[in-house]
C-alpha cells in the first residue's frame, strides 16, 4: 500500500510557513506567491497552526477583520492534526474526507515537520500510478510485454 512517503518523494518536502504574529495580509501575499492553499504557522520549530484560504473567507472576510493589522494567530486554524510519513494514503484520504480538510502536514514521532500533502497531491499521486498501471495492463494484452 502507498504511503505518504511515496508523495513526499515525489512532491519534495518544502513547506511554507509564517510565525503567528505574521499579518493575515503579509500570509496572503506568500500564499499568492508560491500559489498555494495553506501554509503552516510555526513557533520554535513545531507546528501551532495552519492558515488556510478558508480561514481568509470564514475568520477574516466574513468577520470583517483587516487583513493588513490582525495577525494570523488571531484566525488560524489551532487544531491540527499531523501523519507520520508511514501513513497509509487510504487513511490519509479518509481523514480529510471525514475532518472536511485539504492539507495534513507529515511530522514523524519526535516532532519533526517531514513535508505537507494536500488533496491535490493524493489526486496526482493516484492518477500517475493508474495511468501506469493502465499502460502495463494495455501493453500485457495486447502482447507487448
Amino acid at each position: 500500500m502507498p504511503t505518504v512517503q511515496d508523495v513526499l518523494s515525489v512532491k519534495g518536502e518544502k513547506v511554507h510557513s509564517v510565525t503567528p504574529a505574521s499579518t493575515v495580509l503579509e500570509t496572503i501575499n506568500t500564499m499568492n506567491q508560491h500559489k498555494i492553499g495553506a501554509v503552516l504557522v510555526m513557533h520554535d520549530g513545531q507546528v501551532v497552526g495552519m492558515f488556510t484560504e478558508r480561514d481568509v473567507l470564514r475568520r477574516v472576510i466574513g468577520e470583517q477583520k483587516n487583513p493588513a493589522t490582525c495577525t494570523v494567530a488571531e484566525v488560524m486554524t489551532e487544531d491540527v492534526i499531523c501523519v507520520e510519513p508511514t501513513t497509509d494514503l487510504d487513511e490519509v484520504s479518509t481523514i480529510m474526507k471525514n475532518r472536511k480538510i485539504r492539507h495534513i502536514p507529515v511530522c514523524g514521532e519526535d516532532g519533526k515537520l517531514h513535508g505537507m500533502v494536500s488533496i491535490g497531491d493524493l489526486n496526482a499521486y493516484h492518477a500517475t500510478n493508474q495511468e501506469a498501471q493502465i499502460h502495463f495492463l494495455s501493453e500485457y494484452i495486447y502482447g507487448r510485454v
